[in-house]
This record gives C-alpha cells, structure tokens and sequence, in this order.
C-alpha cells in the first residue's frame, strides 16, 4: 500500500514541480512569475481541446506522444520514490528502464520525422546525436553502481547492506557522479545550456521544435512524460546526496522531496545565470560527465575486488 501511495503522490505531484524552477527564474529576473498551480490548469485546458493533424502525417505521428508518456510513466513504477520499496522492482530493471526511455525518445524521434518538416528533422537529429553522448555516461554510472552493489536494480541501489550514497563508503567519489548525473539530467530533460524550453526559434531549438505540430492531448501527453522524466533524475539526485534516513515514512518522505524541490531549484538558478551553449560546444559540455565517470571507475578498481 505505501508503495501505490508513493507512485499516486508522485504523479500528482509532478505538474507542481517544473513550476518552482520558472518561479525562482522569475524571481531572480525580479518579475513575479505563473501560479503554481498554473501547469495543472494547462493540462486541463489542453485535454479539453482536440487534437490537429495533417494530412501528411500518418499513424507514427499519433503514437509518438502515448509512447512516449508511458515508457516515461514507467520510470515511476520502478523507482524507490523516499526509499520506499516501489510498486515493480526485478534484478536488471535499471537497463530496462533506460531502455525503455530509449524508446519513448525513438518514437518522439519518428513522430518529428512523420510531418515531413525541415525543422522538426533538425531537431530530431540534434535530439539523437546528443542521447547518444548522454546514453555514454548513463551506462558508464550503472557499470560503476554494479560494481560498487553487485546488483542492476535500483531499488537495491539504495537499499541493503551497499546503499550508494554520499555519506556511505565511497561518498567522496560519488560527488564527481552526482555532477555528472545533473549533467546528463538537463541534457536529457533539454534544460540549458544544452537547450531552451523557453525559447520560440526553430533554428536553436532541439526537443521544443520537435513538438511544434503537436496539439490538444497530444501535446498534454508529451509534457506530462517530460515531467515524469525530470522528476525521475531530479529523485535519483536526491536518493544519492540525500544523508537523512528516518524510520517515520513521513519525514522520509518531506525530507527526500525537500531536495528534489533543492534540485529544482538549482535548475532554476542555473538557467538564470547561464545562457544555452553553441551547439559546437555542447558535445564538450555532454562528453564532459563521462570523463568524470570514467575516473571515478578508474579510481574504484584497485578498491573492489
């Protein structure tokens, strides 16, 4: 019952979230900002709408936005939100999810394509060149959890007699890991400096201008599951750096949203204070939490035997 009690909190919860991070840009620009409440009201407005579709477009198109919700709902259902067991868990269901984000990611990729778009194709290419390099660093962090775990699972990622965390045994090591993992949280979730959700601009845009002849529920699906998968890095963040473990399921519970909230607010201030890269230099800036990974591997091998 807790675990289903967790995932229904996290679901209700996420429309809430991506606010904080335009109320603390809104903030440092000293204007006042949306409502929090304001993404609820959106959804609402869009599900009431219908959707539009051209005639050059085909079945592909329709399904890239409920692929792409539910491969990115999925990562609720696995992931020990507060510590608390989730609702699946299985030894290797960390590739699967990945895996499975993979996927949602490719049929969003398609439905881009499907609309015959000079743009939306530009925007895709840039979207799978720039998971690819993501995609490095995520399995180069899964290699080092196994290592350090023995296990592919996230639930036994933090649970068990190897919890990975900054305050266990190879804390200081797994600092150069949580900077390489918000790295590859704003590059999966098109944050800046690699993207600008904000921005209007085919030509700069990446996953925005994939999106732009989407509409009604379809478009409501597809921020929904941007949602889900910026909550899910922003809680796998807070399970690492997170040193408070509470027997009481309710302080465990604030405690571990108190960061997520902490997370997106750092998003906030760094889209405050940093403006999007050139597309020449974010392929550094994405290769660069690889590196940082690959020391820390480097580092681990002559530790675990």
């Amino acid at each position: 019952m807790e675990s289903i009690l967790s995932f229904c909190f996290a679901v209700m919860i996420t429309p809430l979230l991506p606010t904080v991070i335009q109320k603390v840009k809104a903030y440092i620009g000293g204007r006042q900002g949306p409502p929090l409440l304001i993404r609820y009201y959106t959804m609402i407005k869009l599900f009431r709408k219908g959707s539009v579709y051209s005639t050059s477009t085909s079945f592909v198109f329709k399904l890239g936005p409920v692929v792409g919700f539910v491969t990115s709902l999925m990562l609720l259902f696995f992931f020990p939100m507060a510590g608390i067991e989730p609702i699946f868990s299985f030894h290797g269901d960390v590739l699967i999810l990945f895996y499975l984000m993979g996927l949602g990611r490719f049929f969003t990729i398609l439905a881009a394509l499907d609309t015959a778009s000079p743009f939306e194709g530009m925007g895709a290419a840039r979207e799978a060149f720039f998971a690819t390099l993501a995609e490095v660093t995520i399995f180069g962090i899964l290699i080092l959890f196994y290592r350090l775990t023995g296990s592919l699972s996230f639930n036994e990622f933090f649970s068990g007699n190897h919890v990975i965390n900054l305050m266990g045994e190879y804390g200081a090591l797994l600092i150069l890991v949580v900077v390489a993992l918000y790295i590859v949280m704003l590059t999966e979730n098109s944050r800046v400096p690699v993207d600008d959700p904000a921005t209007h601009l085919e030509l700069t845009m990446i996953h925005e201008v994939m999106i732009l002849d989407h509409s009604g529920p379809d478009l409501a699906l597809i921020e929904m599951g941007a949602w889900f998968k910026l909550l899910f890095y922003s809680a796998f963040l807070s399970m690492l750096i997170n040193p408070f473990h509470a027997d009481n399921v309710l302080l465990n519970g604030l405690i571990f949203y108190a960061v997520v909230t902490f997370i997106y607010i750092t998003i906030g201030v760094v889209e405050s204070v940093t403006a999007r890269y050139k597309m020449n230099v974010v392929a550094k800036f994405i290769l660069m939490p690889f590196i940082l990974v690959f020391f820390v591997i480097i580092l681990t091998m002559g530790v675990i035997q």
